[in-house]
């Protein structure tokens, strides 16, 4: 499958479109990170932690979004945009992918 921020594939016409799809994910980040990220505002320097906590939501995200448009017959998915929010007392990290599901024929 074909996931592109572009408004279309190159090299190829889309000859179907689905609408648009999503891919969410609602993670918690634990005590330990928080507190890890608590020293390193004040310190300075990266959050692993966090980093791979965002990281591995955005890939679950995008993974749902191909699911969900794999399953609608789609063979791409264009136009997608990632956005990131943090829910409740700031413990909750909220991915959500969006895009069009079309399908593609070779030019």
């Amino acid at each position: 499958m074909i996931v592109t921020t572009t408004p279309e594939v190159e090299g190829y016409a889309i000859t179907g479109y689905y609408g648009v799809v999503f891919g969410e994910v609602i993670t918690g980040v634990n005590f330990l990170r928080d507190f890890g990220a608590g020293i390193r505002n004040i310190v300075g320097g990266r959050s692993e932690g966090y980093e791979a906590e965002l990281t591995q939501a955005r890939t679950e995200a995008l993974q749902e979004l191909e699911q969900r448009a794999a399953s609608m017959g789609a063979h791409a998915v264009v136009g997608v945009d990632i956005d990131y929010e943090v829910l409740g007392q700031g413990n909750m990290l909220m991915v959500t992918a969006s895009g069009t599901a079309v399908t593609l024929a070779a030019k």
